[in-house]
């Protein structure tokens, strides 16, 4: 069961950075960055982090491999030493089939994760209905945070009719959108608004192109001769892997505009073009997101937060052109990132 805390907590909005893999030049595991990293994370404000998601690569449950467990111990670790005095989400990836994504449930909930971002990808052998019969099985063992994954990096499509049916799941407590498509966001949306449980479930971005349209848009939608409103109240997403203290800026300065009625939203809509530039270069958009997490760890290494670019995939390297593209944002918008928060994080780690 969700603990009423963490529930209030998703409910009002917060960053949630997907945790990329720190690895040294032999691509093994570098503990002390992981650690690091996760320490970041914390520092910067977010309120939570997801282990053992796509940024965090899906190798890392490969036999021979086998860093899922060593990756969810040490970000759930950091965390307990924090000895926080604020809410803050723990949130392990879970994939595969059923049995396997039981038996991740389980190792999840063992080493204290509050919630399971349950992806459907990779299963287009499952119906809808057997999707929706594994996420009752898989919530058995672990509170449900939905994931709907774009197509491009693995996700499968899904209609309303399955939102609708997985938002009744009592297990389910929030959901990521990640199609990177209007459209099917919409689908998830009103899915939720024409559940039973549409109060209970918060909605979180995972679309990477559109994330500030996303958290400043309210949903409104009729049902059984009623209006109901819903928003997109914070985000779950690898862009937030970086500048993340930018992130909770951000996050917060959308939240007072939201609350604030005939705030002039130019500015930030600007903005969120700006970002979406950023992420189109830092995701490889252009080579269909070949160069996705190798261009979050190049921010990183600049940073001095990881030391290499190095994936557990030799193969997973920067695009031609991504390098260049990456000077390019950090000229054109130097407000977004958070390199001087980053040097005075680690001066600290140092005295």
């Amino acid at each position: 069961m969700l603990k009423k805390e963490i529930k209030e907590f998703l409910q009002e909005g917060t960053v949630i950075p997907a945790h990329p893999l720190a690895l040294n030049a032999h691509r093994e595991l570098d503990e002390e960055r992981q650690r690091l990293l996760t320490r970041y994370y914390i520092a910067s404000g977010a309120g939570g982090i997801a282990v053992g998601v796509h940024s965090t690569q899906f190798e890392i449950r490969d036999k021979g491999i086998d860093l899922l467990e060593p990756v969810l111990r040490l970000g759930s670790e950091e965390v307990e030493n924090a000895s926080l005095d604020r809410p803050f989400v723990k949130v392990a990836g879970i994939v595969g089939p059923t049995d396997q994504a039981i038996g991740e449930a389980e190792l999840a909930s063992s080493l204290g994760y509050d919630m399971g971002l349950l992806s459907m990808g990779g299963l287009s052998e499952y119906s809808e209905l057997e999707l929706i019969k594994r996420a009752e099985e898989v919530g058995e063992k672990i509170p449900l945070f939905g994931f709907y994954l774009q197509p491009a990096v693995g996700g499968q499509l899904l209609s309303y009719d399955f939102w609708r049916d997985f938002a009744e799941i009592p297990a389910v407590h929030a959901i990521k959108m990640a199609p990177f498509n209007r459209y099917q966001t919409l689908d998830v949306v009103r899915a939720v608004c024409a559940s039973s449980r549409y109060k209970d479930i918060a909605l979180y971005t995972g679309n990477d192109d559109n994330i500030i349209p996303d958290l400043l848009t309210t949903y409104r939608f009729k049902v059984n001769g009623e209006y109901r409103e819903k928003s997109i109240v914070g985000g779950l997403l690898g862009h937030w892997a970086v500048w993340t203290r930018k992130a909770v800026e951000l996050l917060d300065e959308i939240k007072e505009k939201r609350n604030s009625k005939g705030a002039d939203l130019t500015e930030l809509l600007t903005r969120g073009i700006e970002v979406t530039d950023t992420n189109a270069v830092i995701f490889d958009a252009e080579h269909d997101f070949h160069g996705c997490i190798p261009g979050i760890h190049e921010i990183l290494r600049r940073q001095g937060l990881l030391e290499g670019r190095w994936c557990l995939n030799a193969d997973e390297t920067l695009s031609e052109g991504q390098m260049e593209e990456i000077d390019r944002i950090y000229e054109s918008y130097p407000h977004l990132n958070d390199d001087e928060f980053v040097e005075e994080f680690l001066a600290e780690r140092q005295t």
